[in-house]
This record gives structure tokens, C-alpha cells and sequence, in this order.
């Protein structure tokens, strides 16, 4: 059996990231599994571990980061850490199932420097940041703040983009989303 290959995504956020990925899954003609991240947060009513993430106190976190457990994690609050386990990748492509990561720039970098070849990194990027706020307005759900603080972040990704594989823009979501379909169709059917 050929092992599968290992897709990442990042995007800054409100770029539609998570929406490509799920119409990606949906579409079942990809061999697609997604990856089940690793957190210290807990859980939120109805998250199943396993399913939703693998829940892990802060203290087996850091055990298993000291132990080269994680392709790449981060901690996002002091204590709050969020990591992809090395063995979540194993497992999948093992079985001949290509999996896609949801991770940010400098996790997708970290991948890409460790499965080389096996991986493809895609970039999905907003038309503009202009677009980029407008978007991140009209959801409605955070602060002016905190929208600034995502516009600045999203500037620093973009500065990152160019050492990704592939980018796409998301200026319409359905094109985005046949454009990436098909480069990870062409990636996979590679071996």
C-alpha cells in the first residue's frame, strides 16, 4: 500500500480556510482525513476527544513536545497549547489516506522542512487586506481590537506566503476551492 501524503493549509484568518478544507473533505474524492490536533484547553460541551482534539493537561503537553511528539505546536496563551502529534500523521498516511493540516505559517514551514516532498503546503490568501478587514468586520464576532490585531498578523503571513508550494486567493470561494481541489488532486495522484 502507498502511503499517503500529507496536506497543509494556512491562511490568515477570515481568508475561508476552514471552509475550503471542510468542502475539500465533503468532496470524498480526495482520499482526505483531517488531522485531530492536540490542546490543554478544555473541552467544549459536545467536543469528544479524539474527534474534536486530543485533550492533554499542560504538564503531558510539555512532556510530549521534550519527548518530539508534536510536527509542530504552538502555544498560543501562556499554558494554552495546540499542536499537531507526530503519530496523528503516521497513523493516517500508514493506512494510505492522505491528511490535511489546519496550522499557521510557521507550523506549515516546520512540516515542510520535515516531510519534504511528502508534503504540499497551500497558501490561501484574501484579495487585499482592505478585503481581509471587510470580511473580518462583516462576521460581526470580534472587537475592533481584536481585528486590527488579526489584520496586523495577517500582514505578517502574507510577508510568508512566497516559500509556500502553492497560493491561491480567495476572491471567489467556489473558484478557491476547485483551484485547490485540483492541486491536491494533481499532488496526490503523483507517487
Amino acid at each position: 500500500m502507498n502511503q499517503g501524503k500529507i496536506i497543509v493549509i494556512a491562511a490568515p484568518s477570515g481568508c475561508g480556510k476552514s471552509t475550503i478544507i471542510r468542502a475539500l473533505l465533503d468532496s470524498g474524492d480526495l482520499n482526505l482525513a483531517f488531522a485531530v490536533s492536540a490542546t490543554t484547553r478544555p473541552p467544549r460541551p459536545g467536543e469528544t476527544e479524539g474527534v474534536s482534539y486530543y485533550f492533554m493537561t499542560t504538564d503531558d503537553f510539555r512532556e510530549a513536545i521534550a519527548d518530539g511528539a508534536f510536527v509542530e505546536y504552538e502555544e498560543v496563551y501562556p499554558g494554552r497549547f495546540y499542536g499537531t502529534p507526530r503519530s496523528e500523521i503516521e497513523r493516517i498516511t500508514s493506512e494510505g489516506r492522505n491528511i490535511v493540516l489546519d496550522i499557521d505559517v510557521n507550523g506549515a514551514r516546520g512540516v515542510k522542512e520535515l516531510y519534504g516532498p511528502r508534503a504540499l503546503t497551500i497558501f490561501i490568501e484574501p484579495p487585499s487586506i482592505d478585503e481581509l478587514r471587510h470580511r473580518l468586520e462583516a462576521r460581526g464576532t470580534e472587537s475592533p481590537a481584536v481585528i486590527d490585531e488579526r489584520v496586523d498578523r495577517a500582514a505578517y503571513e502574507l510577508a510568508q506566503a512566497p516559500a509556500f508550494d502553492a497560493r491561491i486567493v480567495n476572491d471567489d470561494l467556489e473558484t478557491a476551492i476547485r483551484q485547490t481541489h485540483a492541486l491536491i488532486d494533481g499532488f496526490t495522484s503523483l507517487r
